[in-house]
């Protein structure tokens, strides 16, 4: 069953922050990772505005999600965020 990872991140730095951009791609690839969504236009509907960069991954499992986070490609990368970018990121089960 696929999965997902949901990132809102609020970015402080951009030159910084689009390094860490280029270095993504190929390890989410690695663990079957595809961006449904890196961006793009938004509005709010309901709630509380969202004014984060919002990126949406699918993995072919929930497993492949935690795997590709906590993999040393990733971890390297997300180095590069540091002091440019916070975020939340959250792995979450699809469904049938």
């Amino acid at each position: 069953m696929a999965a997902y990872l949901l990132a809102r991140v609020e970015v402080t730095d951009w030159d910084r922050y689009k390094e860490y951009t280029k270095k993504t791609p190929g390890a989410i690839a690695k663990y079957g990772g595809k961006f449904i969504v890196r961006a793009g236009d938004m509005v709010t509907l309901e709630g509380p505005e969202e004014t984060r960069r919002v990126v949406l991954i699918e993995f072919p499992s929930f497993e492949k999600a935690k795997e590709f986070y906590y993999s040393h490609e990733y971890q390297e990368a997300k180095k590069l965020r540091a002091g440019a970018a916070t975020g939340q990121f959250l792995a979450i089960d699809g469904v049938d």
